[in-house]
């Protein structure tokens, strides 16, 4: 990991992801990116938003936005890994549930996956 890619000190860009927060979407688990902070939904989740940011930016570093997960996963390698410590918070709130927004998550969400 190149350090020009991280930025240890920016702050997550919210609790969830905000493109699907304005789409009134909903998401399975978050990822936060690694450089600016951008919260996006996983590839498992419906709109895959983490993977469209770097598309579109070329960010290659996420990190888990899950509570009690440290790992990194690297776009260009497709390959998981350890990282430094991002500026908190390091995950959405405990008793944001996953998937979410609590209230818009359909009743048939496992059927809905990306797999």
């Amino acid at each position: 990991m190149s350090e020009s890619e991280i930025d240890t000190s920016v702050p997550p860009s919210g609790p969830g992801c905000q493109e699907c927060l304005d789409a009134d979407g909903w998401w399975f688990h978050l990822r936060r990116c690694a450089a600016c902070g951008h919260v996006g939904c996983c590839d498992s989740s419906p709109a895959r938003h983490a993977t469209r940011h770097f598309e579109e930016t070329g960010h290659p570093f996420i990190q888990s936005y899950e509570p009690g997960e440290v790992w990194f996963y690297d776009f260009r390698s497709r390959e998981t890994g350890n990282g430094p410590e991002l500026a908190a918070p390091t995950s959405h709130p405990a008793d944001q549930p996953s998937p979410g927004p609590e209230g818009r998550v359909p009743a048939d969400w496992t059927r809905r996956l990306h797999r």
